[in-house]
This record gives C-alpha cells, sequence and structure tokens, in this order.
C-alpha cells in the first residue's frame, strides 16, 4: 500500500490524463456513498410503511415513491462516479429534500430514527456536494468532456 487516497494523484501521473484516478473527482467517493445510503434509507422506509399500513392505497404511493427515490439516489451515485456533471444537481436537490421529506412523516414512531438519519445524511450530502463544486474547473480535470485534450492548433 503507499499510503495515498484515491483522489491524490501525483503531479507527473495527473499531467498525462492517463492516471485511473484522473477522472475522479474530489469528495466523488463521499458523494456517492452519501447517495447510496440514501437509496437504502429510502428502502428501509419502503419496508417499514408494508410493515405498518393499515391502508393499501397510501401504503402504495408512498411505497412508489421510495422505490423511485431509491433508483433516483442510486442512479445519481453511479453516473456522479462517472463524471456526469447533471448528477452534482441531482445529488444536491436529493440532499436538499432530505430534511423536509423526514420532516412530512412528522417523526413518529417506527419512522424516527430512518426519519432522523434522512435528515442528517441530506444535509451531509448538500454540504459535501457543495464543498465540492468548482473544482473541476480549478484543477483543469473535465470528465464530462473525453474528446478534450491540451494540444494546441496551430497552422
Amino acid at each position: 500500500m503507499n499510503g495515498r487516497l484515491p483522489w491524490d494523484v501525483p503531479a507527473a501521473d495527473a499531467d498525462d490524463g492517463t492516471s485511473k484516478a484522473a477522472g475522479v473527482r474530489r469528495g466523488g467517493h463521499l458523494i456517492a456513498v452519501t447517495l447510496l445510503a440514501a437509496a437504502a434509507l429510502d428502502l428501509a422506509r419502503c419496508g417499514l410503511v408494508l410493515v405498518t399500513s393499515r391502508h393499501p392505497g397510501p401504503a402504495a404511493g408512498l411505497v412508489a415513491a421510495g422505490l423511485a427515490a431509491a433508483v433516483l439516489s442510486t442512479w445519481a451515485a453511479r453516473e456522479y462516479q462517472g463524471g456526469k456533471r447533471w448528477s452534482s444537481w441531482a445529488a444536491l436537490l436529493i440532499g436538499a429534500a432530505s430534511g423536509p421529506q423526514a420532516a412530512a412523516s412528522g417523526f413518529h414512531a417506527p419512522y424516527t430514527i430512518p426519519d432522523t438519519a434522512t435528515a442528517v445524511l441530506g444535509v451531509l450530502l448538500a454540504v459535501a456536494v457543495l464543498a465540492t463544486a468548482g473544482q473541476d474547473s480549478q484543477t483543469g480535470n473535465h470528465p464530462q468532456t473525453p474528446c478534450a485534450t491540451n494540444r494546441r492548433v496551430t497552422r
């Protein structure tokens, strides 16, 4: 083991663009893991709804919304690791919406733990996305444009 973090690229490797870690944004692993945790919490809520609900109509709507949120979070995590620009906006919106989503259910038992975890995770996700915003443009790392090169065209 060399003691470096995955996103720490030595200057010699960063210049040629061939490094495996060159396409990974700073904080990308944290944001991707946080999005996957948000998906897991949405699935946990779906399970709680199925166990505690007495009326099938509203329960079906809540489960459908929870499954859609879990799919969106998982998809955004995958695309964030791939360097898609829209996934940063999706992660920010998921993080910003997590607190109100948790508060809407009122933190009543048995939802207290998943609601609190969702609210905290949403704040962490939003802060992580905002903290890493603009780093790609400052470092010259633009994974969303794979055709861009540093060559000058001379005539």
